[in-house]
């Protein structure tokens, strides 16, 4: 495959996974439109069957007028022949042929009728169930996905309080280490001023009883015995 071939394929592939991410993240709303649609569109099938229902109804009244015609002439052929006037009969019985056709013809259309009726009804019942299923469903889907939401919502906030509670701590121990490295600068630089005074060293003379406290009532008291000594000697 091609270069081009193959930028045009991710291309391609790049599209789709945006569309797919756009009908995700539209999924309820789009769920909900199709919902709707269904909706219009058992709406338009009861429409349907109300004209169908009184198209039936027209045809009815028009084939139980014909059969009424013909069940007249059936009688008045039957009286024409009783009489003797076969003449008559046979023009009532050219008239009765020809209704029965018509007959024939309506009685079709009506069981058209009531075929597709019937049709519409069990369509409609079933679209019906579907829609009242399908509703129950989306409800549920919305309700888990408002659950998950709070969920989410609920996590993201815990989240935050970790990342702001470990940056608190981050905080305090950066503190505390500037003060503890601020203590021993300020620790060094004592004992190096000691030392540039020669506190440092007097201190650890006295420490090891090489030099006397000044002021302490023991050194005074040794050099009041020497002077002392020296003036008894002269």
């Amino acid at each position: 495959m091609s270069l081009l071939k193959k930028m045009v394929t991710a291309i391609r592939g790049g599209a789709n996974e945006v569309g797919e991410a756009i009908v995700d993240s539209q999924s309820l709303r789009i769920l909900d439109q199709e919902i709707r649609d269904a909706n219009e569109a058992l709406r338009k099938s009861r429409t349907d069957l109300t004209n169908v229902m009184a198209q039936r109804k027209l045809a009815g009244d028009k084939l139980d007028a014909k059969q009424k015609k013909l069940d007249e002439l059936e009688g008045y052929a039957s009286m024409a022949l009783e009489k003797g006037d076969e003449s008559l009969a046979i023009e009532i019985a050219e008239r009765i042929a020809e209704l029965e056709g018509d007959v024939a013809s309506e009685r079709e259309v009506v069981e058209n009728y009531d075929a597709s009726i019937a049709s519409l009804k069990k369509s409609i019942k079933q679209a019906e169930n579907t829609l009242v299923r399908l509703k129950q469903q989306v409800d549920s889907v919305k309700a888990t996905a408002s659950v998950q939401r709070a969920q989410a919502a609920v996590a993201s906030r815990h989240s935050g309080q970790d990342a702001s509670l470990r940056t608190a701590l981050d905080s305090l121990e950066r503190i505390k280490g500037k003060q503890a490295e601020r203590a021993a600068q300020m620790e060094a630089a004592e004992t190096v001023a000691r030392e540039e005074n020669g506190d440092d060293l007097d201190a650890k003379l006295r420490a090891a009883g090489l030099k006397a406290e000044n002021g302490s009532a023991n050194a005074v008291l040794e050099r009041l015995k020497k002077k002392r000594e020296a003036g008894g000697a002269e």
